[in-house]
């Protein structure tokens, strides 16, 4: 019956925080209020990045309200442990990939028959999304692994990529990126495998911190990753790196300045 997957608990994944030991209305309390930066900081991206979308592309704004979409849909899913939010959740991450992937992949990587146009690449994406999402209903006990191996493509374009980066400030965030990323992951794979290790312990909250460090890696690798698109097929925009509030510190909010909005150009989008 359909409405057995808005059971509670009707998820086959169950994370290793304890259930209900918070609350008597949400199972996993700390998984749940972890996604806290899926709601607060896209609003705050959106504002920062209000000229790239104007004078780039409009479609910033998408994933950092595909980004809120996850942060909902994580809440309803360790709120309830329902199937219908497992598959929401995993869902909602695969479309910031490919919504992501679209706008801002180099072209360099294009698989060749895509002849370097961004239009073809975008469809073959959102192909391989609608592919995917009828994938997901197939085995959902997988999703979360396949969702996980997506990360590594992405991280090594960006290794790549940081390699021909000429400034510094980009690169080092670019290098603070992967570095949360790889905190993320250790988060995961530990509350996923070695559950009973922590819980001897009595602290059975890693994936909490994974939702932590992985809304930090994400955003900031989009931000990489929306500098690349500029550097390389919008020179004259001239992007720079900022930070918000204090644009000195390094650790702040970053984002992309256009310093020169006027440049025509002439784009596939």
């Amino acid at each position: 019956m359909a409405w057995e997957h808005l059971r509670p608990g009707s998820s086959p994944v169950d994370w290793c925080e304890k259930n209900y030991l918070i609350s008597s209305n949400i199972a996993e309390f700390v998984n749940t209020i972890s996604n806290f930066l899926f709601i607060l900081l896209p609003p705050i991206l959106m504002c920062l990045f209000k000229d790239y979308g104007r004078f780039v592309t409009p479609g910033i704004h998408l994933v950092w309200t595909l980004l809120i979409i996850v942060g909902l849909s994580s809440m309803y899913f360790h709120a309830t442990l329902s199937l219908l939010g497992q598959l929401l959740d995993e869902l909602a991450i695969l479309w910031v990939f490919m919504a992501a992937y679209s706008l801002f992949c180099p072209k360099r990587y294009y698989p060749k028959f895509c002849n370097k146009n961004r239009r073809v690449f975008s469809i073959l994406m959102f192909v391989s999304a609608i592919t995917a999402t009828g994938l997901s209903l197939w085995k959902p006990i997988v999703n979360a692994f396949v969702l996980m191996a997506m990360g590594v493509p992405t991280m090594y374009m960006l290794y790549k990529e940081l390699k021909r980066v000429r400034d510094q400030r980009v690169y080092r965030l670019g290098l603070r990126s992967t570095a949360v990323w790889l905190i993320a992951v250790f988060c995961w794979i530990n509350d996923r495998m070695f559950c009973d290790v922590w819980s001897a312990i009595s602290f059975p909250y890693l994936h909490g911190f994974w939702h932590v460090f992985i809304f930090i890696a994400s955003y900031t690798v989009l931000v990489v990753y929306a500098y690349f698109y500029v550097e390389n097929e919008l020179p004259q925009r001239q992007p720079l790196l900022k930070y918000w509030p204090v644009d000195e510190f390094e650790f702040g909010i970053p984002f992309i300045s256009i310093q020169n909005p006027g440049a025509h150009y002439k784009s596939d989008i």
